[in-house]
């Protein structure tokens, strides 16, 4: 019936979609404190090494916190926070393991800084670090314990879901959601998968309204979670993913049988119920955030730095083949938007003319981009660069303005994503790079359709430490050649 649809949020639901909408800023501002928290620690840390009565007494250079020593210790604190992933969702759902995420964050960014103090600077006092140490987890533990109270009593943090169907299953569903969460869950309502008028009259939720219109239902209600009351057939489920995969929207399966594993899925037990959540965000706030400050650092230090060869390399370009030095190609970045990388030049001027031809769909719908490490089309000059992966440098520019990342995916031609499955489109869920666990795996020697397959274990297994292993292995495999043409 149309008395059950609901045009307009609340003021209560507006409040919700608000509280959604800044979810990364929180989880940033949270960050920050603990931050904060660990400067707080290194003063009262330094009062009470010089008040108390408690081991030899210091000269002015003993008790003194340098600059540069304050500043080691921030960035591996943020490293350490990222590593045990602190401010995940889970965590927040669990408060017994949230303090052992702080605890592991905290004690090995302090066992991490005793090493490198040991090695750069040995005139802390070992007490001072000590009370550092202490007081630090005993702060950022703390604010973390404040925090859940205060979201708890003000309702904040709670995801806010939408059942999708009215059937016997999802109505069971959303009753036990209602009976099992309702201090983490508000639950909004049903979501028809048909016509949201014919719906039946004696539902307990309003019907928000239809599939077909969820990016404005998302919006509208700033829903979270979009939860199936069972398993559906894959190709259904692709389907649904492909449709949410532009919105910052998780969809959650409550099956049938605890026995269902897909990619990146997140199993949470509410109640006699088992939450599965398939599309769960692959680089969480706090995570993008350090991996963006890895982008520009790098980005804008080997622009620097490179700046003579770049200049050497164009040069040699355009005295190999002519004008024009670099080559813009249209690819695909992250959530499939369409950007242009610069690459210098490695082929004759009009060789793109010819780029369709490479792309092949076997027999078993697999599309490869077919490359030849003999293609006629590539230069002298072009052939030295591709062999030392030097004609990919000019992309840290692309880096620089945030169409790219160190490390990702690599961006898709628009030709090639056409012809992917609905599964295959999760690769567009984080910046695509200029490296990646492909990359690093076999390069241009392995099938087209196995790099989707290194992509999607690179999103599965995402964290800061992953994208500083691949790039220390990049060099490895650059220098090596194998594979680069």
């Amino acid at each position: 019936m149309a008395s059950h649809r609901l045009p307009e949020a609340s003021p209560q639901d507006a409040a919700g979609a608000w509280g959604h909408r800044l979810g990364p800023r929180s989880i940033l501002a949270r960050y920050l404190a603990d931050l904060a928290f660990l400067l707080l620690a290194f003063s009262l840390a330094r009062w009470l090494r010089i008040t108390l009565p408690l081991g030899k007494a210091l000269d002015a250079e003993g008790a003194a916190l340098h600059p540069p020593m304050v500043f080691l210790a921030l960035v591996i604190w943020s490293v350490s926070l990222a590593a045990v992933r602190a401010y995940h969702p889970t965590h927040h759902r669990d408060a017994i393991a949230e303090m052992q995420a702080i605890a592991a964050a905290v004690t090995v960014a302090a066992l991490v800084y005793a090493g490198l103090l040991y090695l750069s600077y040995r005139g802390l006092s070992r007490l001072l670090f000590g009370y550092l140490y202490l007081l630090d987890l005993g702060l950022t533990a703390g604010a973390h314990l404040l925090w859940r109270t205060i979201a708890r009593r003000w309702g904040a943090g709670k995801r806010r879901m939408a059942v999708v169907g009215v059937t016997p299953a999802a109505r069971e569903v959303a009753a036990g959601i209602r009976r099992a969460g309702a201090d983490r869950v508000t639950l909004l309502g049903y979501v028809v998968e048909g016509n949201a008028d014919g719906q039946p009259t004696e539902l307990e939720l309003p019907v928000l309204g239809e599939l077909a219109e969820i990016a404005a239902l998302v919006e509208r209600h700033g829903i979270d979670e979009l939860v199936i009351p069972a398993a559906r057939p894959t190709a259904e489920m692709e389907d649904v993913l492909a449709t949410l995969q532009p919105l910052s929207v998780s969809l959650t399966v409550v099956p049938q049988t605890a026995d269902l594993i897909l990619s990146r899925a997140q199993a949470e037990p509410l109640g006699d119920l088992v939450l599965i959540t398939l599309n769960a965000p692959a680089i969480g706030p706090l995570d993008r955030v350090l991996k963006r400050m890895l982008d520009l650092v790098a980005a804008v230090l080997g622009l620097l730095f490179l700046a003579p060869l770049l200049g050497l390399i164009a040069i040699l370009v355009w005295l190999d083949s002519g004008r024009p030095v670099f080559y813009l190609s249209t690819r695909l970045g992250e959530g499939e938007r369409p950007f242009r990388m610069i690459k210098f030049r490695t082929m004759l001027p009009d060789a793109d003319q010819q780029e369709g031809d490479l792309v092949q769909i076997d027999a078993q719908g697999q599309v490869d981009f077919v490359k030849s490490p003999d293609d006629p089309r590539i230069t002298a000059v072009g052939r030295f660069l591709r062999r030392w992966s030097l004609d990919e440098l000019p992309q840290l520019l692309n880096v620089l303005r945030g169409e790219m990342s160190l490390v990702g995916p690599r961006p898709e031609l628009p030709e090639l994503a056409a012809h992917y499955a609905p599964w295959q489109r999760r690769r567009f869920g984080v910046p695509q790079g200029m490296t990646g666990w492909w990359q690093v795996s076999g390069r241009s020697d392995r099938p087209k359709a196995l790099h989707v397959e290194d992509d999607l274990h690179y999103i599965r297994n995402y964290s800061l430490m992953l994208d500083i292993g691949i790039l220390w292995r990049t060099v490895g495999t650059v220098l090596r050649g194998r594979g680069a043409y």
